[in-house]
């Protein structure tokens, strides 16, 4: 049976390039040789964008968030012309969300304001430490005094509306020195922020030579305690596994990645999913941008088997603190709660997910064990099964 109605929708647009390619980072992106060659990629952004338009009449989009790579080394006027090409091709809602992110080392003064004005709503800032040393093992471009100036700017811009990006278990570190992370982002004042573990990801470099001193499972659950109980002293709420924000100052867009709604994924190597005539279908860009921008209509479209759709759910709803309430399993996949109520029971069993008549959620343990949690759900397991989790910057 399909669902009842189609989801909220989105819009990612994937920004390839950077000023250098960080060694942990897993993302499709690039460092930048030579000019920028922002027209040509507008153009290809706009004929993808096009294209997929058709798939999407009439639906509104709830948000918009401009990923990389880093969007903004692309200059205030090419990113009103995305955002003016998406007002005439697809139905905005009034109140739509529209992230920018933004790394501290590629913002000029005074620009914030400039893109506000092309229609960018709220910046998410790659902060990810304020120790210089920390910043430099990381392989950062920025400084922790550019972070706070753009914070700075953020304010006078009138973009109060911003998240900040910090990472923890990074070589050497303590509680202490984490909390002092947070202390520092804190008093930049955000709505938001992210705080996430350094991973060794496959394919990057970290991978291949992974930093010395790295916290141990057990200092790394002492930071992640820390930090959190500190987070939450100053009115940041946790909502998804890495995910803290003020009252009222949630991430549209993410919440709507991890309620299994649909997005369109526009640019080099995007993502999207879609759900059409009671099936759901993946979509991907081509990877590297020199084919893309030489033929940006060359998707590719891969229906997602019912099978795999009670994994696919899962790996984003049980991210949720709050959990899920159990009919949206059915409205988002048109499968009935008996394909996953087996597992969920067994899992409930060993105290890793808690449920209700009405909501389904991970409890503590099971959040920090939730890639084991996901296997639960997946039909085969693979042999190499890597770590869990969509990942997108808020």
């Amino acid at each position: 049976m399909p669902p009842a109605a189609s989801p909220p929708l989105s819009l990612y647009l994937h920004f390839p390039w950077c000023v250098r390619k960080c060694p942990y980072c897993d993302f499709n992106s690039y460092t930048l040789h030579g000019e920028l060659a922002e027209g040509a990629y507008l153009a290809a952004l706009k004929a993808d964008l096009e294209a997929q338009a058709a798939d999407v009449q009439d639906r509104e989009v709830v948000s918009i968030f401009m990923g990389g790579g880093t969007p903004s080394l692309f200059s205030p006027a090419a990113i009103a012309t995305v955002l003016e090409a998406a007002r005439k091709l697809l139905r905005l809602a009034p109140d739509v969300e529209v992230t920018l992110e933004a790394n501290p080392g590629t913002i000029e003064r005074g620009r914030f304001d400039e893109y506000r004005c092309a229609g960018v709503t709220r910046v998410s800032l790659g902060a990810q430490s304020f120790d210089d040393l920390q910043l430099k093992a990381l392989g950062r471009i920025h400084s922790s005094a550019e972070t706070r100036r753009a914070a700075e700017e953020l304010h006078a811009a009138g973009l109060q509306n911003f998240n900040l990006d910090l990472m923890y278990a990074l070589s050497g570190q303590t509680v202490g020195a984490a909390l002092q992370d947070v202390e520092e982002a804190l008093s930049l004042e955000p709505a938001h922020l992210s705080h996430y573990q350094l991973t060794l990801e496959q394919g990057t470099v970290f991978a291949g030579k992974p930093p010395a001193d790295l916290p141990d499972e057990d200092v790394a659950a002492d930071i992640l305690a820390a930090c959190g109980e500190r987070l939450a002293d100053n009115g940041f709420l946790q909502y998804e596994v890495s995910a803290y924000a003020l009252a009222g100052r949630r991430c549209r867009h993410n919440l709507n990645y991890w309620t299994f709604g649909d997005y369109l994924g526009v640019g080099a190597g995007a993502h999207g999913k879609l759900t059409a005539r009671g099936s759901i279908v993946r979509t991907q860009q081509q990877r590297e941008p020199r084919r893309y921008v030489a033929n940006p209509t060359a998707m590719t479209r891969n229906p997602v088997p019912s099978s795999e759709l009670p994994f696919e759910f899962m790996l984003n709803a049980l991210r949720l603190v709050e959990g899920f309430e159990r009919t949206l399993f059915f409205d988002r996949t048109g499968l009935e709660w008996g394909a996953v109520e087996g597992a969920v029971e067994a899992l409930a069993a060993r105290g890793l997910l808690e449920m209700d008549k009405a909501m389904c959620r991970a409890s503590a343990r099971g959040q920090q064990v939730l890639n084991d949690v996901l296997l639960s759900f997946l039909e085969k397991i693979p042999q190499t099964t890597g770590s869990f989790g969509l990942s997108t910057a808020v």
